[in-house]
């Protein structure tokens, strides 16, 4: 569970249980789990990341998978973990086996749980926006298509520039605010042009950025929702 999905949008998260249970997981949500330390890493604080990082390391390594609702925490395990332990040996290895069992959503349904059916009652003309860390740290591209083109109700309208940023990227939004409103405004742009109802995308804080500008923009009517949301049929 993800800090935005458990602090913002929890309702996310039991989309994603429910998601993996029907392809036949057992899942646990530890309680005691914290945040991935993803804040303090970007803006260069591997002091505050470390023990973030080993505390979510004692909590999740006894686990066959790790299974994120969003490609930016999960890239975190995967990438910067290993990265922020290269001078411990010993911290590194653990870090990199935890990494090739971290998973973003859809790509664990696809590509480890092989899910060829999924059972929703969504209906809608849907446009798919790309999150930067999904895409160009793991990969995640075909895999929520795939899967959405397994419900029957769903319409995708690729708006242009799918896989342009929305100009959330964490910090960078408070830190270059003017530059990326302006970033946002072009995903809006794209996303009212592609006549979706619905903006769907794998990272809430993606969203949140692209459904803040929407509705300061004056539209209340198209609804942005997470990918598992969509799958699973909550909306």
């Amino acid at each position: 569970m993800t800090c935005l999905v458990d602090l913002v949008r929890p309702e996310i998260g039991f989309s994603a249980i429910k998601l993996l249970q029907q392809a036949g997981c057992d899942v646990h949500v530890p309680e005691v789990q914290t945040c991935c330390g993803q804040p303090g890493y970007n803006s260069g604080d591997a002091a505050v990341t470390r023990p973030l990082a080993r505390q979510l390391l004692a909590v999740f390594e006894g686990f066959d998978y790790v299974v994120l609702p969003s490609g930016s925490c999960a890239a975190t395990i995967r990438g910067d973990y290993p990265e922020l332990f290269k001078q411990d040996p010993d911290l590194r290895a653990r870090f990199d086996a935890l990494g090739a069992r971290t998973f973003e959503l859809t790509d664990f349904l696809v590509n480890v749980m092989k899910v060829g059916h999924l059972v929703s009652g969504f209906g809608g003309r849907v446009t798919y926006h790309d999150s930067c860390s999904g895409l160009r740290h793991l990969g995640v591209k075909a895999q929520p298509r795939k899967l959405l083109a397994m419900v029957p109700g769903v319409q995708l309208s690729e708006m242009k520039d799918c896989e342009q940023c929305c100009g959330f990227g964490g910090t960078f939004a408070v830190k270059y605010g003017e530059i990326s409103g302006a970033i946002v405004e072009d995903k809006c742009r794209n996303v009212r042009a592609s006549g979706a109802q619905f903006v769907v995308g794998g990272d809430l804080g993606c969203l949140l950025n692209i459904e803040g500008r929407l509705r300061r923009a004056g539209d209340e009517t198209t609804r942005v929702l997470h990918v598992a949301q969509v799958l699973a049929g909550d909306t």
